[in-house]
């Protein structure tokens, strides 16, 4: 028996029959630093539920990630048992298309649907399918296959992104990712997520699991830095103090970018413990002042994010617009509110009825749902999809829009803003009066040793005052901590100075869209521990290494 698992196919971000140029495959540029030129951080991230489904059940399967048609249709030739297509709502048309296929090229084959895609009333009758995965993946499958449901769950080895540019460098690979759990208990109205998994499942349940792992990925890749796929990592607290407590132990020392609640991040009560841990970047929920959220109740959100600065720690805050207590002058206070918390990064996003959570289903029953706009359009980044008492659809699509530009304009670039977070994390760990804290600033020196490459860049293409003043800060900062840039970091700056005018020159004639390429990984049934398993064929794109010590953090 052989499996197929494939993500929806390409290209990506252009208006054709199946979708919309807005819909792009690039989490920052499309939702966080999309209005800031060429300081928009610019990568892809592999379709991860695919590889981590792949290495949990022991079919011989295939992940066919960022296929296009050709190359789709050419896999289904192979005759496979069964095809799992893994899709989300804005794709809609791309799996239906992908589900009339197989049925024309590969009529044996049993289709298996997948993905938040499946969340859609009558989904049963709308696109071919013999089986529909709602919800978590792994022990579905293992059930439909007839494997033991309770055996041990393997995590792949496997970078938490690809394809990256910072300015038009080209930046290696070098951050591995950990899925320790799906789902959150929070279970917010608007939040997909949280319902489509349910209550929270957590796949790496100790810290001593997700210890080992990241062991495993330093001894085999040389990854010491993680993107952790988790709704609310810290919320298992004593599983985060047990890897802080095997890491001091052991004297090895990792690095995290997580995703995280305000009250979770309370619930500490020392933020030291965050440095100590290794925790490099947060995604918290600020979501409204106008609508105040239970996670977020009570939280001094200007003192909470000022302290995380302050000790290094990156801070991406998302706010909701266009809530029911939005109207033109409440978002501003909103856009106004949000932005006065200075984050490195700011996160936009309409609020959007989802099927499956209470908002879709509060709004349906209030006949506030508005049919007209396709699925394709149903993205977060464009129109809203309901109807609004203050807002049209194309005001709404022109009001996001000036909310990043204002974000842009009154903070400065996000990459000068988490560089200067960097700095307030080395001056804060050199300064500390704790060993264990103190000897971290090493790790902060490094990587503000490869962002000072891009100082000079940085200044040239400098867009609007406030990243004027933060450069001017910056370098002073630099220059009292580190003494002058000596002739490599001249050398350097000026290779990184090259690469982002072609960069700049090439958006400014071809535009921007960057889509991945293909990625095919077949697995055999040798699939054992926390190793990848055992590939016969791999093709993978990753970005090769340009500058001095690229292969160090990048501190994204």
């Amino acid at each position: 028996m052989k499996l197929l698992l494939t993500s929806v196919f390409g290209p990506y971000a252009v208006d054709d029959e199946y979708g919309v140029k807005e819909n792009k495959m690039e989490l920052f540029h499309n939702q966080v630093t999309r209005e800031q030129g060429i300081f928009s951080y610019r990568f892809n991230h592999r379709s991860q539920g695919l590889y981590f489904l792949a290495e949990n059940i022991d079919v011989p399967t295939t992940v066919l990630d960022f296929p296009n048609l050709k190359r789709f249709t050419h896999e289904l030739k192979k005759g496979y048992d069964y095809i799992g297509i893994s899709f989300i709502i804005p794709n809609f048309k791309k799996a239906k298309e992908m589900a009339r296929l197989i049925r024309q090229l590969s009529p044996e084959s049993k289709i298996i649907l997948g993905g938040h895609g499946v969340s859609i009333p009558g989904i049963e009758q709308m696109i071919d399918n013999d089986y529909i995965c709602k919800g978590e993946g792994v022990f579905y499958l293992r059930k439909l296959f007839g494997e033991n449901q309770d055996k041990p769950i393997r995590h792949p080895l496997g970078y938490s992104s690809f394809n990256r540019r910072v300015m038009g460098v080209p930046w290696a690979s070098d951050s591995g990712i950990l899925i320790t759990g799906v789902g959150c208990p929070n279970k917010c109205r608007f939040c997909a997520t949280s319902h489509f998994f349910g209550d929270y499942i957590p796949y790496l349940k100790s810290g001593k699991e997700i210890y080992d792992l990241c062991c495993h990925y330093e001894n085999e890749m040389g990854v010491t830095d993680f993107g952790v796929l988790d709704e609310n990592f810290l919320k298992m607290k004593g599983r985060a103090l047990e890897l802080l407590e095997l890491m001091e132990t052991n004297n090895r020392h990792f690095t995290f970018a997580i995703f995280s609640s305000a009250e979770t991040i309370k619930e500490l009560n020392d933020l030291d413990i965050l440095v100590r841990m290794g925790i490099s970047f947060i995604w918290i929920g600020v979501e409204s002042r106008q609508e105040i959220y239970e996670k977020n109740r009570g939280t001094d959100f200007p003192s909470l994010i000022s302290e995380l600065k302050k000790r290094g720690i990156s801070v991406l805050a998302s706010s909701i617009l266009f809530l029911e207590k939005h109207d033109k002058k409440t978002i501003w206070e909103d856009v106004d509110f949000v932005t006065a918390l200075e984050p490195d990064y700011l996160q936009f996003a309409s609020l959007g009825p989802i099927p499956g959570t209470p908002l879709y289903s509060d709004y349906e029953k209030a006949g506030k749902l508005n049919d007209e706009i396709p699925y394709e359009s149903q993205h977060g980044q464009g129109e809203i999809w309901f109807h609004h008492e203050f807002f049209t659809g194309d005001e709404s699509r022109d009001f996001l829009r000036l909310a990043f530009e204002i974000d842009y304009n009154r903070n400065g670039a996000s990459m000068l803003r988490a560089i200067k977070t960097a700095l307030m994390g080395y001056i804060y760990c050199k300064e500390h009066k704790d060993e264990k804290i103190n000897k971290l600033a090493s790790s902060f020196e490094k990587r503000l040793k490869i962002m000072r490459y891009f100082l000079v860049a940085a200044t040239i293409f400098v867009q609007n005052r406030k990243s004027e003043d933060l450069l001017k800060e910056i370098k002073g900062l630099y220059r009292l901590y580190f003494g002058r840039p000596g002739i490599r970091i001249v050398a350097s700056s000026t290779l990184v100075f090259l690469l982002s005018l072609k960069e700049y020159i090439r958006c400014r004639i071809s535009g921007d869209k960057i889509n991945p390429k293909t990625s095919c990984t077949v697995y055999d049934e040798n699939k054992t521990g926390h190793a990848p398993a055992k590939i016969k064929k791999e093709t993978v794109y990753v970005p090769s290494k340009i500058l001095p010590d690229f292969n160090e953090q990048a501190g994204q």
